[in-house]
């Protein structure tokens, strides 16, 4: 039986691992900006339903 869900984004996984150790008050002030937008990058090499040769 294959798994049919989308792969998860590989930031998401690693961020949800590191707020697990560092404390909320440890995270400095462009903490969600900075991981908001490694996710955005990553998730936008993810997208295979488009053809990079096109």
């Amino acid at each position: 039986m294959t798994d049919s869900k989308p792969p998860r984004n590989p930031v998401t996984v690693a961020r949800e691992q590191v707020e697990a150790v560092i404390p909320l008050e440890k995270r400095g002030p462009g903490w969600d900006r900075h991981w908001r937008e490694l996710e955005h990058y990553a998730e936008a090499a993810m997208d295979w339903t488009v053809n990079p040769r096109d």
